[in-house]
């Protein structure tokens, strides 16, 4: 008897710290990821949403330069003036002759491009055509119209309802 004692004493004297957590810390553990996924989260979707009216702003640009790019040129001469390519205000007749190019007045003759593809509105319904994703305006269209006269394309807007970080419509850009 005095044995069995013994051995029971030893036991309970060289007791080892038991290895994993208990249900308590795991649940603080958990509550405080929550709490940072939950901060996080707003952060994170700003960031998207600037991310994408960087690409706005670059698709506004590159088809705006464009445009203005196939003005200069009609009024230079350097490309035939032909009314199924401009209008005779100088600009296209639509985004699709950007990229399909007009021929040139010089020597060596051949074509000038203005893009090599029609940019994505980042805003827009990704279904609909890439050339109508975007509000078009002619040169004759009234400042701020929605819908295109379709004489030529002057200008381009994103046909977003939607507000950006800093309060404007993107539709205004």
């Amino acid at each position: 008897m005095f044995a069995h004692k013994s051995k029971h004493r030893a036991l309970l004297l060289n007791n080892k710290p038991t290895r994993g957590v208990t249900l308590i810390e795991l649940l603080v553990v958990l509550v405080i990821l929550s709490i940072l996924a939950a901060a996080a989260m707003p952060y994170a979707e700003i960031t998207i949403k600037r991310n994408k009216e960087v690409e706005l702003h670059a698709a506004l640009r590159r088809i705006r330069t464009a445009i203005d790019d196939f003005h200069e040129d009609w009024k230079a001469g350097k490309i035939i003036k032909d009314d199924d390519v401009a209008s005779n205000d100088g600009y296209p007749v639509n985004l699709e002759i950007m990229i399909e190019g007009v021929d040139t007045t010089g020597i060596e003759g051949g074509k000038r491009y203005y893009l090599r593809r029609i940019p994505a509105d980042p805003f827009s319904d990704s279904s609909l055509e890439l050339s109508e994703q975007w509000n078009l305006r002619s040169y004759q269209d009234e400042p701020g119209t929605t819908s295109w006269g379709g004489e030529d394309v002057y200008d381009i807007a994103s046909k977003s309802e939607r507000t950006a970080i800093d309060g404007t419509k993107y539709k205004d850009w």
